[in-house]
């Protein structure tokens, strides 16, 4: 949507690129801080409403099968996207090595939305339907976690066949 808006002019593309650039690299940073301030004590306590404990868990694995690439790819992945900063910081990866994957993710992530919004919104298709344009990435983006639920349903209703 900023990549759309700043193609119609209303948001400069070199000012505000940057600065989300910088809000995502900062933004990460303190998750991770968070988490290697907090570190295994976390992991103490059961679900809540404001903590899930499973999504802890999916985010670690996520973590060790990809390790420090994990910083990047988590960023593409939501509820992972939450969580990864943090089990990096809980499972002491080095700051220099988070910060390093951390850069890159953050300068991808960005640069990859808000160029394609930048380049669509040049469509005039796209920019006679932006509300259109708007509810479909929201859909897009919830796939994924519904996705998940269902993934998870159903290995729970084989396990309780099994």
């Amino acid at each position: 949507a900023v990549g759309v808006l700043a193609e119609a002019s209303l948001l400069q593309i070199e000012i505000i690129v940057p600065l989300l650039i910088t809000a995502a690299i900062i933004g990460d940073s303190v998750n991770y801080s968070i988490g290697r301030w907090t570190g295994p004590r976390v992991f103490q306590y059961e679900s809540s409403f404001f903590f899930r404990k499973q999504y802890l868990y999916k985010a670690q694995a996520f973590y060790e099968k990809y390790g420090g690439r994990a910083i990047i790819l988590a960023r593409f992945v939501p509820i992972v996207r939450t969580f990864a900063p943090f089990v990096a910081g809980v499972g002491a990866m080095h700051a220099r090595k988070f910060l390093y994957y951390n850069v890159i993710g953050g300068v991808l992530w960005v640069s990859l939305f808000c160029g394609a919004g930048y380049l669509f919104g040049a469509i005039p298709v796209v920019q006679e339907n932006m509300k259109l344009v708007i509810i479909g990435i929201i859909v897009i983006s919830v796939i994924p976690i519904f996705w998940e639920y269902f993934k998870a349903r159903r290995a729970s209703a084989r396990e309780v066949e099994g």
